[in-house]
């Protein structure tokens, strides 16, 4: 029987002594509502929820495949309808959401955490708030006022949910290329017609209205991205009065079978003339729509979290139980038939490597969550333009890096198991179908990689990026010497201006250069930002001497020594440039043997 426990302990110690989020709040007049016991009680009761609730909805829907469709409609797996009925109750939708459409106002570095909780337990539920989320980030972003009054407050109390529609049977990343159409009525609104796929939450029956915000073109748009607008087309329009109206012109023609999180509706969805009402202005809904997508990226990445937090606890109470071998010291009990296996140094290998994953991911998904909260609450404007460029910059590794590792970390949690990590009873089988889907949706992790190379990097001459090396070199700077962590900290954030610099250089003369190298990049920028974590976690810790913080400071010690020497393999391929590719010809890769 799969368990879970919330690492309450372990997110207290980020929020309160790795980023005084306490302080935090008291300095900024928009943050005054939250303080560190409001913030422990919030956790507290979403770790009851995630454990007493949604937990054990997980597997069952899973085995009994998932959400159901028939003719049109959706039927969310046993449990989902009343446990999002408790959800919605319990104001956890509007959580982070502004006071003024009914949320609560909670920041960013707080929400993440209450999030994480959810991701390890029932991923397949969280994607139906999270849309819903996403999709009224938009609407408060780019929507008239009368639209936010129609649609806020429903959405943030759980009586209507919302959907994101991007993608189409031909256009995936490229969505320039969109066929979806929008034709002016008299009225003001618009005829939307076209089909959408790939629609998480597209139907479902976990409330009385869908919110879909839809792409799609006007008559004569610019070609490209620049001609692609921002619709509300609603599953029952609204009246002036608020209650639901007809039945709009969208269905559901089907929802995908797939690999993993099968409690969640994956629908295509079909437009055939439907009402919708235009959100913001005409031909800059690509740039509305990014507001959802970047939320929804950071939600990937704590996805990512999630489930390694969740095979992590699994595989070290059955590291702890099963008897298997002896140790190789000798040190073993003579009354027992053999040692846990905790004793072999390749177990505690991989434990370790998710377990320093687990604390380094969530440290920085917190990081990230406090730029986003100086974005949006602070009034100092050098320090939100600071943020911006941070957010910017560290977006694509919160969606890309800790999915990837994520991944490699539940592997390692499953091989934990042994031969039980490959059936179903243990749960890991599932823990690492549910999450492989986090490193394709909201921008596949190499689109994400190409992000970080191309815009945020080359493009801006490597500005972000220097500020960011910048802030780790004063970080660290008041670090113990005696911290080995301190010394390498320093290392690689020299080793990673140097990289950066010999891509912008290379960019110049190489059009395939940083496409070819984006990954890797990627990847070193992640290491640099993990051991950062570390470094910042030693520093909370390293005036305490109990085991607790004894515990994260060898920890990181392990990071440094285990895991960063990747960083070495990632330059040398990073320096190895693009050529040895781009040699095969394009015949090489569709010639039948």
């Amino acid at each position: 029987m799969p368990i879970y426990n919330a690492p309450l302990k372990d997110m207290e110690f980020i929020l309160n002594d790795v980023f005084k989020a306490d302080e935090f709040w008291k300095n900024n007049q928009n943050l005054a509502h939250i303080d560190r016991a409001t913030a422990s009680a919030i956790l507290e009761e979403m770790a009851k929820f995630a454990k007493h609730v949604i937990l054990d909805l997980n597997r069952p829907a899973d085995e009994s495949g998932g959400a159901q469709f028939n003719n049109g409609s959706v039927t969310t797996p046993a449990g989902f309808k009343e446990a999002f009925k408790q959800f919605a109750d319990g104001g956890w939708v509007g959580l982070g959401a502004s006071e003024e459409w009914g949320g609560q106002n909670m920041p960013k570095m707080l929400t993440v955490l209450a999030d994480e909780m959810i991701w390890s337990t029932n991923p397949s539920f969280m994607l139906y708030p999270l849309l819903t989320v996403g999709a009224g980030m938009a609407l408060n972003d780019r929507a008239s006022q009368q639209q936010k009054q129609t649609y806020l407050p429903k959405m943030y109390s759980g009586e209507w949910s919302g959907t994101m529609c991007l993608t189409e049977p031909h256009s995936g990343t490229d969505l320039g290329i969109i066929k979806t159409k929008a034709e002016p009525n008299a009225d003001g609104s618009y005829q939307i017609s076209g089909t959408k796929i790939f629609i998480t939450s597209g139907e479902h029956d976990l409330c009385e209205n869908i919110i879909h915000l839809v792409l799609a073109k006007t008559p004569n748009a610019p070609a490209g991205s620049r001609g692609i607008s921002l619709f509300i087309v609603p599953k029952y329009l609204v009246n002036d009065d608020g209650s639901l109206g007809e039945r709009n012109a969208v269905a559901a023609g089907s929802i995908e079978h797939k690999m993993g999180i099968k409690g969640s509706a994956t629908c295509v969805m079909n437009f055939d003339a439907a009402t919708g009402y235009m959100v913001g202005n005409e031909n800059e809904g690509l740039a509305a729509m990014f507001v959802m997508m970047n939320y929804e990226r950071l939600s990937m990445g704590i996805q990512g979290i999630g489930a390694s937090e969740y095979a992590y606890q699994n595989a070290a109470q059955y590291a702890t139980d099963r008897l298997q071998g002896r140790a190789s010291t000798g040190a073993h009990s003579p009354e027992k038939p053999a040692d846990s296996i905790l004793v072999h140094a390749d177990v505690r290998r991989m434990l370790l490597n998710v377990r320093a994953n687990n604390e380094a991911s969530r440290a920085f998904a917190v990081y990230v969550g406090q730029q986003l909260d100086i974005t949006k609450f602070s009034t100092d404007a050098e320090a939100v333009e600071k943020a911006n460029h941070r957010v910017a910059l560290l977006t694509p590794i919160a969606k890309a890096y800790l999915t990837d590792t994520a991944l490699q970390a539940t592997l390692d949690a499953q091989m934990v198991f042994g031969g039980h990590g490959y059936i179903r009873e243990w749960g890991m089988e599932q823990c690492i179908r549910d999450l492989r889907i986090a490193q394709i949706y909201e921008g596949t992790n190499g689109i994400q990689a190409l992000d970080l190379i191309g815009r945020k990097t080359i493009k801006c001459n490597a500005g972000y990026m220097g500020e960011y090396l910048a802030e780790i070199r004063e970080s660290v700077a008041s670090l113990d010497d005696a911290l080995t962590i301190k010394a390498k900290t320093l290392a690689i954030c020299q080793q990673v201006e140097d990289l950066t610099q010999f891509i912008v250089e290379q960019a110049k003369t190489q059009a395939d250069f940083p496409s070819a190298v984006a990954v890797d990049y990627l990847h070193a920028v992640g290491l640099l930002s993990f051991v950062y974590m570390f470094a910042r976690i030693s520093q909370a810790a390293q005036s305490k001497s109990e085991a607790f913080y004894q515990n994260k400071i060898m920890l990181g010690e392990y990071y440094v020594a285990k895991v960063l020497p990747d960083l070495a393999a990632r330059a040398a391929r990073i320096q190895s440039g693009a050529s040895v590719m781009m040699q095969f010809q394009h015949d090489y890769f569709t010639a039948q043997a």
